[in-house]
């Protein structure tokens, strides 16, 4: 009955636009040199010859293409103007669906070059939307911080990138899929220098084309390439101050010639943080547990991007690009942990719990792709090997020390080795075929290999003995195998793209210390994927547009969620995973619109079943002992919408607003008894910027989310506000920028745990209030310059 209801709305949504009826064409554009070499990063311009204040925007790929929609029987004016040739004016007449253009070199030296082109903040390409980090890259340390920074994705304390409210988003780079911890992809994101990103791609409901892992969505990161003609580079350094400060210094190089591309990344950074957790637990009705937590991590980064592409021939590019990061991150936590009665507030236990780490993060990660054009009307084939390997060398050292009642403190030290290696192999076949069909389809394997050893030992009275509670040693390989085959076509203004995905998925988990806990887990499952697109109208000279998507996905548990051997975290708490855990299903359903390709409504649904979840339970043995497993807690119902919209350019000064809302319905069992639990929330973000003069710009941007919600973790109002203003110097190739972020310091909330037995409240922040000053200075051909506009309507100049 509930999928009745579900297949319904999503028809009912989709249909109602369908009362206007409109019909686009595409045309491509292909620009060359004398010698027929593509001209890459072009800016294009095409105005509707009828009606002049209409223009389209798009830039040369690597092909030296660029594609537009436009309406048959109308004519448009070309403009194209790139860094180094003479600009170039066409016609393209009514019925043209391909053309290709030779431009002329600009003989003239370059000096001082600024090619104006519109660019949006947030744009929506089919079923994915691109956001240009830009503007935020300007404010942020770190690719972690242009992260907590895009509108509509939110990170938690622990790292995981959340799109909906209940389940991470899967990340990618490049589009690689990191299957790492959250842990391991912070500690990535947080080594990767702020302007290495060249956009982040958000699919909320990605294709067959992706792994069908993704049911929180995909956030694909994809970093910047030399596409410059000849030398060109930038140099950095910047500080930021909070509580700790922040230190960082990088250098940026591109060099493009004679079909071959180069870059370079360096980048350093010295970074302090601190994160404090104060929580209050009932383990019984007149007995309450109090912890107060404060940690530091004082890390060291290093980091290297690199990369080499050749143009074999005018149908084959290969390419080479990696990645090489050493993070030397440590950490100091205190734990105060305090026993009272609470009738009498009498102080029955007080103790102080001191861990230190000491770690050694090495990542890498290398990746040979080749592209192989089989006609000039789009189909390619194309394959991608990749490596990546991170390790992990850690020290600890540990100690409790008891302050009443007064007894002997224990103390304990240990050792930890991680090693994680992913091997990922794939080939993608694009073809076009009669009818103006799109067949795509594709194979892929991937194997992941996860050894961890640990051993611990702990010493009372001067004795030292071998901890049984915290040293282990495990081994995890995974092996998943993927095809499908999806298509896609124009009717007349309506896009039907379909296809389907198979998965086949290997699990062999084994732990040889302290006790045998091996599982195996084979299956294989389909996922299905449709996706129609339809151009609505035209209302003050801007295109409606309409798009419909359905997605099945799966979520797999982690090792660490099905291996279930005890790890201690405290005295008061451990942490075990479940062997009996189930992967989750979600179906997916969302209807939205947009102008221009800029989204400003969605609605949809995710329908999850078998749902997994962090829970907390009471040692049966021990109420004053707590322990976080998971567990499949029933299904989950989450029903959202999101608007955004913008205000067109006033002078110098225009603003971009939106929203999200997320309700969730649970329905399951839990503790033996039934489970009901319904919660929305909302979240707001914006984005602002004032022109002050030609050589000065001011941003704000910020969020705040009201009710919030962390599975079950029901979190208060937070929220931050980010200021900036930089300037430009020395013929605008040295820019200064000033920042502050989390002005208020609003971006720490309070939070309430309410499960069966388990009762707890208590507050998380961090050091989030920071003032910065970055300097960046560009040498070589000067970096094209775009502006940030919604609607793509241009400020006057003033």
């Amino acid at each position: 009955m509930c999928c009745g209801r579900n297949y319904a709305l999503f028809a009912l949504c989709f249909l109602l636009p369908y009362m206007v009826w409109s019909q686009t064409n595409s045309v491509s554009i292909r620009l060359q040199e004398m010698n027929r070499q593509p001209i890459v990063g072009a800016t294009l311009r095409l105005t509707d010859r009828a009606d002049t204040t209409r223009h389209l925007y798009a830039l040369s790929d690597t092909a030296g293409t660029a594609a537009f929609r436009v309406t048959p029987g109308k004519n448009y004016g070309l403009l194209v103007t790139s860094v180094g040739y003479k600009p170039l004016r066409k016609l393209i007449q009514s019925g043209q669906t391909s053309v290709t253009f030779t431009m002329e070199q600009d003989n003239v030296t370059l000096q001082s070059v600024s090619v104006v082109a519109a660019k949006p903040l947030v744009k929506q390409e089919d079923d994915k939307t691109i956001v240009d980090p830009e503007p935020i890259a300007a404010t942020s340390t770190s690719a972690y911080e242009i992260m907590e920074k895009t509108p509509g994705v939110f990170l938690d304390p622990d790292g995981n990138v959340y799109l909906s409210s209940t389940t991470p988003a899967t990340i990618y780079i490049n589009g690689r899929e990191q299957k790492m911890s959250a842990a391991d992809i912070a500690s990535i994101l947080k080594s990767l220098p702020p302007n290495s990103i060249e956009r982040i791609e958000i699919l909320r409901t990605p294709s067959a084309r992706y792994d069908a892992s993704g049911t929180g969505g995909v956030v694909n990161i994809v970093l910047k390439k030399g596409v410059k003609l000849g030398l060109t580079g930038s140099v950095n350094a910047g500080v930021n101050q909070g509580r700790f400060g922040n230190q960082f210094a990088g250098v940026n190089l591109n060099n493009t010639q004679n079909g071959r591309t180069m870059y370079l990344n360096l980048n350093y950074t010295n970074r302090n943080t601190y994160e404090q957790v104060q929580s209050n637990r009932r383990f019984a009705p007149d007995t309450a547990l109090t912890q107060d937590a404060y940690t530091t991590y004082p890390a060291q980064i290093a980091y290297v991007g690199y990369g080499v592409g050749f143009e074999l021939s005018r149908k084959w590019d290969l390419n080479f690009d990696g990645r090489f990061s050493w993070n030397q991150a440590n950490s100091e936590a205190s734990n105060e942990n305090r026993i009272r009665q609470l009738s009498t507030g009498r102080l029955l236990s007080d103790n102080l719990n001191e861990v230190n780490n000491r770690n050694r993060i090495l990542s890498f990660s290398q990746g040979v792709t080749t592209r192989l054009k089989l006609d000039t009307v789009g189909s390619e084939l194309t394959t991608d090997v990749s490596y990546n390997f991170i390790g992990t060398r850690g020290l600890q050292d540990f100690s409790t020390r008891y302050l009443q009642p007064e007894r002997p403190g224990t103390l304990g030290d240990g050792s930890f080795t991680n090693r994680r290696h992913l091997l990922a192999a794939q080939v993608d076949l694009k073809y076009k075929l009669p009818a103006a069909i799109t067949l795509e389809s594709g194979v892929k394997t991937t194997v992941q290999n996860f050894s961890s050893d640990a051993a611990y030992f702990t010493g009372v009275n001067e004795t030292r003995q071998p901890d049984r509670n915290r040293t282990n040693r495990f081994d995890y390989r995974e092996n998943i195998n993927a095809a499908y085959v999806q298509a896609s076509r124009l009717f007349g203004s309506i896009l039907l793209k379909g296809g389907v995905r198979l998965e086949n998925t290997n699990m062999n988990g084994q732990q040889r210390i302290p006790a045998d806990t091996s599982f195996r887990i084979n299956r294989t499952d389909l996922f299905p994927y449709v996706y129609l697109s339809r151009r609505v109208a035209k209302i003050a000279g801007y295109e409606l547009r309409s798009y419909l998507v359905y997605r099945r996905s799966i979520t797999r548990p982690a090792y660490d969620y099905l291996n279930p051997f005890a790890r201690y975290v405290d005295q008061y708490l451990y942490e075990t995973g479940n062997p009996a855990l189930r992967p989750q299903f979600t179906d997916n359903y969302e209807a939205n619109i947009s102008v221009e390709e800029r989204p400003i409504f969605a609605l949809g649904r995710n329908y999850t079943r078998d749902i997994f979840t962090n829970v907390v339970y009471q040692d049966p043995a021990n109420r004053s002992i707590a322990y976080r497993t998971y567990d499949n807690l029933g299904v989950n119902r989450e029903t959202y919408f999101r608007i955004l919209g913008a205000i067109p350019p006033i002078n110098r000064y225009f603003f971009v607003v939106g929203a999200q809302y997320n309700h969730n319905e649970y329905t399951g069992v839990y503790e033996n008894s039934p489970l009901n639990f319904s919660r929305g929330s909302w979240s707001f973000f914006t984005f602002h910027s004032f022109k002050i003069d030609k050589r000065s710009t001011a941003t704000m941007n910020g969020f705040f989310r009201t009710r919030g919600q962390l599975q079950f973790y029901e979190l208060s109002n937070f929220g931050a506000l980010n200021l900036s203003v930089n300037r430009k110097f020395m013929d605008d190739k040295l820019m200064v920028t000033l920042t502050a972020n989390d002005l208020l310091f609003t971006n720490y909330y309070e939070f309430v745990l309410k499960q069966g037995s388990v009762t707890a409240d208590g507050l998380r922040r961090n050091d989030t209030r920071r003032f910065g000053l970055t300097l960046r200075y560009n040498f070589g051909l000067r970096k094209r310059e775009e502006r940030m506009n919604m609607f793509n309507v241009e400020p006057p100049t003033q």
